[in-house]
């Protein structure tokens, strides 16, 4: 008989407590660990560690009596404390680390992942089917909707289409400063929040933690009421709007419609599966377009299922690839957030998000922060863990294939088909960041030079010999022959070195 179930800090949505054959009993007792040594092994964004202490102390609230909370230094001392020797079961954590603990534990027992669509064993079956080595994400995507029936006609794509992106990747509207979008779900604080930001301050005073970024009022769900609020807010009213302007930005507008529910699903207080599925509803009652409901599907059940499955498929040696060779540790000013010591409008207004909130969206964070490392060479360990931890949607399974992978190409193209990089053109033309900003984006070389676009062609140079046979990047490469400033642009980067551009 298990004596306790354990419920990690982002396993905390009723589906985590789901009875079922190989899984806790009704009338289980939990245990939640709310262990010190988490923010004392890295520099967490202070939002973030507000917002993962508020959701688990809100969890255990609801939970009463059925629930033991420790608050123990360590994961290990405070399962000592709160079970003994007694047996303990707990749904297969989320990072590569957490797993090797708990397996190597007397008396636990691993159940199978919960909050994900896929098991592991089927998704080995098809990447092992295809080759194993160079997967791509629009085959195991038409293969999920194909399996869970999602947005299907029949045997058919719902609307005769798989993939919508050419209809959803317009930039912002001329001269808009917002989008004029319905506003986001946010929260309300309470005396539990209160509490969490009392102790942070507490264990800051004190030396014990460090943190980085600032803890302004909570924006994000920590129960699954507000989570559920979250969905149907946006659902209801701002699904419309999402998928012709998924991937434009705008300096005032940083939510735009996208629909900030990634940290309540990498919480566990949404399943992927509800949230698909409500989407798709409106889509066939005739509430939200096609091509906008099919972005936000891809989000879900193509996109960030199939970084999770790649995180565990490829295997712990994934997280040391460095294909490109980029050793150069993050600067000061980068790793501070820093946004005022930074002149190009686009990445000082970017890191200032970061700063403030511990959220961006998924361009900003592509094209923005992750094509600025890629281009100043900057060691792909580093960037993958800054992103973890400034981020409050970060987890080790979720960023390091999409840093490693597709924002640095430090795998050489396994996830990827090309770097996933560019001048200053791409950004003036999907934002507003351009116009103000002290720089100008068709300028290679010179005091009014483009970092993006100097940057650019710095990498392409330094990296000829690897991208001249990449099909996508080739004519990029012969583009260098062209450039009669290619001399000069290379001296001025190599003296702008690592200060904020």
């Amino acid at each position: 008989m298990t004596a306790f179930h354990w419920l990690f800090g982002d396993q905390l949505g009723p589906h985590f407590l789901t009875p079922h054959e190989r899984g806790p009993a009704p009338d289980t007792p939990v245990v939640m660990i709310e262990a010190r040594s988490v923010f004392r092994r890295r520099r967490f964004h202070r939002a973030k560690a507000h917002l993962v202490l508020s959701a688990m102390r809100h969890r255990a609230a609801e939970l009463g009596d059925r629930v033991h909370y420790v608050r123990a230094d360590t994961y290990r001392e405070g399962l000592r404390q709160a079970v003994g020797s007694a047996a303990v079961t707990v749904h297969h954590p989320t990072s590569r680390a957490a797993l090797g603990f708990v397996g190597a534990l007397d008396g636990v027992r691993v159940l199978p992942a919960r909050g994900f669509l896929v098991p592991h064993e089927d998704f080995r079956a098809w990447a092992d089917g295809h080759g194993g080595s160079r997967l791509r994400q629009e085959d195991f995507y038409r293969w999920v909707r194909q399996n869970h029936g999602l947005l299907m006609d029949g045997a058919e794509p719902a609307g005769g289409r798989w993939n919508y992106d050419h209809d959803n990747r317009e930039p912002p509207p001329k001269d808009a400063q917002t989008l004029t979008a319905p506003a986001p779900f946010r929260p309300r604080e309470d005396g539990i929040d209160e509490e969490v930001r009392h102790d942070l301050d507490r264990w800051e005073r004190a030396g014990q933690v460090s943190f980085v970024g600032r803890d302004g009022p909570r924006l994000f769900p920590a129960t699954r009421r507000e989570a559920r609020s979250a969905l149907r807010r946006f659902v209801s009213h701002r699904l419309a709007g999402f998928g012709p302007h998924e991937d434009a930005m705008l300096a005032g507008d940083p939510v735009l419609s996208h629909s900030l529910l990634s940290s309540s699903l990498n919480l566990g207080l949404l399943d992927p599966l509800e949230c698909a599925e409500l989407a798709e509803r409106a889509w066939r009652a005739g509430e939200a377009p096609l091509n906008s409901v099919e972005g936000f599907v891809r989000q879900i059940t193509g996109w960030r299922e199939y970084v999770w499955q790649l995180y565990w498929y490829f295997g712990e040696s994934y997280r040391h690839h460095n294909t490109l060779g980029h050793l150069t540790p993050l600067p000061g000013w980068f790793l501070d957030l820093d946004a005022d010591a930074v002149g190009a409008r686009c990445l000082s207004t970017v890191l200032a998000q970061v700063r403030d909130t511990g959220w961006t969206h998924h361009i900003p964070r592509l094209m923005l922060l992750g094509s600025h490392a890629l281009q100043r060479g900057w060691d792909p360990a580093a960037v993958t863990d800054w992103f973890h931890r400034c981020f409050v949607d970060g987890y080790d399974w979720v960023m390091l294939p999409n840093v490693v992978g597709m924002s640095q190409y430090a795998d050489g193209g396994r996830m990827t088909t090309k770097p996933y990089t560019s001048g200053g053109a791409y950004i003036n033309r999907m934002s507003d960041f351009c116009g103000p900003c002290r720089y100008r984006p068709t300028v290679r070389a010179g005091e009014d030079a483009c970092p993006y676009t100097a940057g650019y062609w710095a990498f392409l140079h330094r990296h000829r010999s690897q991208l001249e046979h990449n099909p996508r990047m080739s004519q990029a490469v012969r583009g260098l022959n062209r450039l009669t400033d290619l001399d000069a642009l290379l001296e001025q980067e190599r003296e702008r070195g690592e200060g904020p551009p």
